[in-house]
């Protein structure tokens, strides 16, 4: 079969329409009988019942096929440079492992060791930050030792910035150069990491970006002097589509700024560099690389220079995505985020520590251990997976091409938004980007809240166990890299449970909540699963006695010495024995009685359930609820 032929018919003959329709009633005939239904009584098509819409407004759709087939969009390192910056990436070494220090009071020369030795255990670019524990004057005999010619430095030196980077730029001169000498690539390209613009947003302190402008017409080749984080607008709440057009709105703004200081357009260009959240929606993270870099090019395009317009990426896992509950869990997160990123085509990659949102003083593990373990994530993903050994390995896939140029123009479209308010510094001084990324965020809260998106061990599968980090940590933002706008993702339970931790170190007991199981354990096992699961993400735990009657609440509701109760049971059960359940339930002087599942299935009677307990009610504000009445209960016991 001719590669015409079969780009038109899947192997069967058919047409890619006939092929699409069939796989479409297939898909609809399942739904139907999945809801106990009719094919004609479903709303919509299969497609649209089955795909999901994003946090940015793009919809997934549940199949892609060859009618999504795009444009090939050229080889890595050439225009417009999706499948990657570099065309002379070594696949042996991939991406660059970034690792970070200095963000503690650490002895100069012990950070120098900490360094060697990371760069002998695998680590290839250093991501160093200049005030708390390292100093500008420092630099140099921190980097004692190390290949600059070889190695990429980043700064992130604050108000510090422009006394670091000469200072950095002092030592790369006089830094001994590696026995074998290579080429300048993108993989070793330096960058002092002045970042006012975005900076001013999240608060972190700066640099004057006139001054660092100044620094930037006269910096040596293979050094970059700005790097525009978008990591101060994700870790405020920003979604992918946003973060990427404020990129590019910022990073314009620093172009305008370098060509009106007499700079060509081709050399503003080469002094920028671009920091990327990378979180553990794996495909949107890939995505997101590949987008920018097809934004980047299209503005390098537009102002002359598109031979230079390959974006040189910087992926860091995202601090907001990390929980202070169960922060192991993070492993993974930050595993699934650096594969994101490594396949998304990102030059250097960094792996924050499982434990980086929590502070330094209430963390478990050494700081040679989690640094170690974030290391390693990487190298396991390089060197046993060898998922660097391919260029671009998602490149191709109708899904991955298909949301990468959907991320890109609902970037840009964002992106002529900000230009048409004047630009990102107007936008900026408007509160503009405020209110888009606190939109943003409310969207997040909202998904988070109602448990449409899921945090393990956080809203789902929380370990009601688990030891204590202490009173009041989630509302902190005192960690390195927390800037004040950081908002992490579980932060609305996390709170909750910081609340029950001072009630059990108060009263020696958490909050709790009675259930009553109606019926055998088969009818009612799946609500009260669901129930202490909900119960426990907020601090709350299920005192389940086993299967009830109406003869035996009383005698549960005394043993459990709890205010409040949910009945678990099936709609059966309900019709059954609920009202004589409730009937109970209110006579043994409980002071609010729930249902677990829709209040629909409640029989028609006078008395009804408090509220209810099912799938899509806001977790957090009930839990909250919940734990005031619960607290206060219990404040009355104890007063």
């Amino acid at each position: 079969m001719s590669q015409t032929t079969a780009s038109k018919s899947d192997r069967s003959g058919r047409s890619l329409d006939e092929a699409y329709q069939a796989w479409s009633d297939a898909a609809t005939a399942v739904l139907a009988k999945s809801r106990r239904s009719t094919v004609e009584e479903l709303p919509a098509s299969a497609e649209e019942l089955l795909s999901t819409a994003t946090l940015d407004g793009l919809t997934i759709r549940p199949l892609y096929t060859r009618k999504d087939e795009t444009a090939e969009s050229g080889l890595p390192g050439g225009f417009p440079f999706v499948r990657g910056a570099d065309p002379d990436r070594d696949v042996a070494l991939g991406w660059r492992v970034t690792e970070r220090f200095g963000d503690d009071a650490t002895p100069v020369a012990d950070v120098n060791g900490s360094i060697l030795d990371a760069l002998s255990h695998g680590a290839s670019g250093l991501w160093l930050s200049v005030g708390a524990g390292i100093a500008p004057d420092d630099l140099a005999a921190v980097l004692e030792g190390v290949y600059l010619d070889l190695i990429p430095v980043t700064l992130d030196a604050g108000a510090d910035g422009l006394t670091a980077a000469r200072a950095l730029l002092d030592a790369r001169v006089r830094a001994t150069d590696a026995p074998e000498a290579a080429a300048p690539t993108v993989a070793t390209i330096t960058s002092l990491g002045l970042s006012p613009l975005t900076a001013t947003f999240s608060g972190r302190p700066t640099v004057d970006i006139d001054a660092a402008t100044a620094l930037a017409t006269d910096v040596p080749a293979g050094v970059r002097a700005f790097r525009v984080d978008g990591t101060d607008f994700a870790t405020a709440g920003a979604d992918n589509g946003l973060e990427l057009a404020l990129l590019a709105a910022a990073a314009v703004t620093h172009l305008r700024d370098l060509t009106a200081a007499g700079l060509s357009a081709a050399d503003a260009v080469r002094q920028i560099t671009f920091a990327v959240s990378a979180d553990d929606d794996q495909f949107a993270t890939i995505a997101k690389f590949r987008a920018l870099r097809k934004i980047w090019a299209r503005v390098t395009e537009v102002v002359g220079a598109p031979e230079v317009g390959a974006a040189v990426t910087h992926g860091i896992t995202d601090l907001s995505m990390q929980s202070q509950r169960d922060p192991w869990v993070n492993m993974l997160r930050t595993t699934i985020a650096a594969f994101g990123a490594g396949v998304g085509g990102a030059d250097q990659v960094t792996v924050l520590g499982y434990d980086a949102a929590i502070p330094p003083d209430r963390r478990t593990s050494s700081a040679a251990f989690s640094r170690r373990i974030a290391r390693n994530t990487q190298l396991l993903l390089l060197e046993e997976s060898n998922i660097g050994r391919v260029l671009d390995p998602a490149g191709g896939s109708w899904f991955v091409e298909s949301l990468t140029d959907e991320l890109a123009s609902a970037a840009w479209t964002v992106f002529g938004e900000i230009e048409t308010v004047g630009g990102y510094r107007a936008a900026l001084d408007s509160g503009w980007i405020t209110d888009r990324v606190g939109a943003a965020l409310a969207r997040r809260d909202e998904s988070v809240a109602h448990r449409r998106t899921s945090v393990t061990g956080v809203n789902e599968f929380p370990n009601l166990d688990e030891k204590p980090l202490g009173a009041d940590v989630a509302d902190t933002v005192d960690v390195p890299l927390g800037a004040p706008r950081l908002a992490r993702v579980g932060r609305g339970y996390e709170e909750l449970r910081d609340r029950s931790d001072a009630v059990l170190a108060d009263t020696g007991r958490r909050p709790a909540v009675l259930l009553l199981p109606l019926g055998s354990v088969a009818e009612h096992n799946g609500r009260t699963t669901f129930v202490a699961n909900l119960l426990a993400a907020g601090g709350i735990s299920a005192v389940n006695p086993g299967p009830l009657t109406a003869d035996g609440i009383a005698a549960a509701v005394a043993d459990a010495g709890s205010p409040i109760a949910v009945i678990c049971g099936t709609k059966q059960r309900y019709a059954e024995d609920g009202i004589a359940a409730l009937a109970a339930a209110r006579s043994a002087g409980l002071t609010a009685v729930l249902l677990a599942g829709p209040d629909k299935e409640w029989p028609d009677a006078d008395d009804r359930p408090d509220g209810s307990l099912r799938v899509g009610i806001d977790a957090v504000a009930t839990l909250r609820d919940l734990l005031d009445q619960l607290t206060h209960e219990t404040a009355g016991a104890t007063s």
